[in-house]
């Protein structure tokens, strides 16, 4: 079972004994930098692979901001509009995907 949450989630669930004796990990997540999201999304899923580098750092920039949860999305929304619209390149639907996600 994984917790994720923002600022002060690990204090909230530090304060309740039975949760607290439970975790075996604490990690913290930082936002991914330009170089490793440049490396990390094109790995993440195939649909990313052969995607030009300028487009995911336009991304990153527009509305994925480092969070490899906003990747996620993102990419669901490519996968889900791409299946829907028959389409091939991720190019065509990145406007498409930001009026999903409220980006840009």
């Amino acid at each position: 079972m994984i917790f994720a949450g923002g600022d002060g989630c690990y204090k909230v669930l530090r304060r309740e004994p039975m949760p607290a004796s439970r975790i075996f990990i604490w990690q913290e997540f930082t936002w991914l930098s330009k170089d490793e999201v440049r490396a990390t999304i094109p790995a993440f899923h195939p649909v990313w692979a052969e995607v030009d580098t300028a487009l995911i750092d336009a991304i990153d920039k527009q509305a994925a901001h480092g969070s490899f949860r906003n990747w996620a999305n993102i990419t669901t929304h490519i996968l889900s509009g791409m299946k829907k619209l028959n389409l091939k390149q991720v190019n065509d639907l990145v406007r498409w995907v930001y009026s999903k996600i409220g980006g840009m």
